[in-house]
């Protein structure tokens, strides 16, 4: 196999860096984060475009890289790049590589580091033709995979799990079969959304327990367009059609849309992730058939019958627990107000390399308007809490602005837990919830109370049943078994291990 590559390496230092060939971001190493937004059009003369403005819509969704490949059904052409999108793409390299059909990507790492050769959509040439491949999500038996693959003389050009995939498809006897791909995805275990573009098709699947979201639309000329979020459509003015079901491939072809399943049944449950509506996607989105907004604010006056305290008024942690503040406001009857400005120049404060410029980037995002808490009591509302590093020092700036009392409500239960499906969350030792009670994180932020929402009354809070959702990072109820834990580093760490 071929992996086509755009570009030189951008990375800066990261954990394996004394490695030569091994040049690794570190932004993200030690910080909670998510995973990836993928989009796709087919059948539209400006499909490359339409990629690159619905990219900028699903940035939230992954800040280290982005990419795009189109096809007019011939070849395959690719640009990616490190960074965001406003910096990876311009009008000549959206000409270069105009197509009908186009596949993108933005990437957080979850498996692998932020590499230029790691970023997505990944590019390959092998027997079958061209494919090219995006991904969400994370391959909990990817390693083992590898292992095998690389036991019996396979080659790696990247260190993703999403490259496992591409080896799979590509074996001979794999390829014999009447559909390779439900054979190969029956391989897979774990988290795993997926567009893939062949020139003459595109294909979009969602694993037999849907962890994370997928779904289709229609664009204004009639193209098909394929979703992490609806957020996405809305940018290009495309309408919302269906969610891709869980264990379902749609194939897009100039004759139209095809759907087949795959996999075994799964007894009923499903796995869609809570903290997609409790925390990553857009407040605007439909996720899981639902809006994201409205889920919130459930959580939030979920919380208010919870744990109601008498306080002067409710305020959210922006930007993310403002939909869960407004929720408690009005449940409460307790005035919603504004404690904090935001600076929209200032990217998410855990990409930071270090605690201390976590800190900063805090401060410099997040400032106090003083008159607006001082000799109050204040109800605050937080989406989540992980390591508590930060929400300790957003609530020692309302302390220090004068704040009467401060009452700590949070829209979610604790996370106890590491995610194998698609979160980077930190180790577990660092998850605050695993080391200490609830009274010790009470006493840790220096709050006069806290109150975790239950698992109960958030899942009262969405509209599908509870064993539908993965909710394994505050139940510990892992949906799928996991042999061995997954690492983020370790395909790195295996490539290591065989040159020295």
């Amino acid at each position: 196999m071929r992996l086509g590559t755009v570009g030189p390496t951008l990375c800066t230092a990261g954990p394996l860096n004394s490695f030569p060939g091994f040049a690794f971001h570190s932004v993200h190493d030690s910080a909670v984060q998510h995973n990836c937004g993928l989009f796709g059009v087919w059948g539209d003369e400006d499909a490359v475009y339409l990629t690159h403005l619905a990219l900028f819509a699903l940035q939230h969704r992954g800040q280290e890289s982005a990419g795009i490949v189109s096809t007019n059904g011939e070849r395959l052409l690719r640009h990616t790049g490190l960074g965001l999108v406003n910096q990876v793409f311009d009008e000549s390299s959206l000409e270069k590589i105009r197509g009908r059909i186009a596949i993108g990507h933005t990437r957080y790492s979850t498996t692998g580091s932020c590499t230029e050769g790691n970023v997505q959509p990944l590019l390959f040439s092998f027997a079958g033709g061209q494919v090219a491949i995006a991904h969400n999500g994370t391959l909990a038996n990817a390693a083992l995979l590898r292992r095998k693959y690389e036991e019996v003389g396979h080659i790696f050009q990247t260190t993703t799990d999403s490259e496992v995939i591409i080896h799979l498809l590509a074996k001979p006897s794999h390829q014999a079969k009447p559909e390779p791909l439900n054979h190969v995805l029956n391989h897979l275990q774990g988290a795993y959304s997926l567009l893939l573009l062949f020139p003459d098709r595109m294909v979009a699947v969602r694993d037999p327990l849907g962890f994370r979201p997928l779904c289709l639309g229609k664009a204004k000329g009639g193209a098909w367009v394929v979703a992490s979020e609806t957020r996405a459509f809305d940018l290009i003015e495309a309408t919302y059609e269906r969610d891709v079901e869980p264990g379902e491939i749609v194939t897009i072809t100039e004759e139209g849309i095809a759907s087949r399943r795959f996999g075994g049944d799964q007894d009923g449950r499903g796995a869609a992730c809570i903290f997609e509506q409790v925390y990553f996607a857009d407040p605007s989105s439909l996720v899981f058939g639902e809006n994201v907004h409205l889920a919130r604010a459930a959580m939030g006056r979920s919380l208010a019958r919870e744990a109601p305290v008498e306080a002067d008024i409710v305020v959210p942690i922006p930007t993310c627990a403002q939909c869960a503040a407004t929720g408690y406001a009005r449940e409460s009857g307790i005035p919603y107000a504004r404690a904090f400005t935001t600076s929209h120049y200032t990217g998410r404060s855990f990409i930071m390399p270090t605690q201390s410029g976590r800190d900063m980037a805090v401060k410099f995002k997040l400032n106090v308007i003083k008159e607006a808490v001082k000799g109050k009591r204040l109800i605050v509302v937080e989406d989540s809490v992980v390591r508590a590093t930060t929400t300790r020092g957003k609530i020692g700036a309302l302390r220090a602005a004068g704040a009467k009392e401060i009452h700590l409500r949070v829209a979610s239960p604790p996370i106890r837990h590491p995610c194998y499906f698609g979160i980077d969350f930190p180790s577990q030792e660092e998850l605050i919830a695993h080391t200490h009670t609830v009274d010790g994180i009470r006493d840790h932020l220096r709050v006069d109370s806290l109150h975790y929402l239950s698992l109960e009354g958030m899942l009262s809070c969405v509209k599908m049943p509870q064993n539908k959702y993965c909710t394994a990072c505050f139940s510990g109820d892992y949906p799928v078994n996991v042999d061995e834990p997954v690492e983020k580093y370790a395909m790195e760490r295996g490539q290591l291990r065989m040159f020295t």
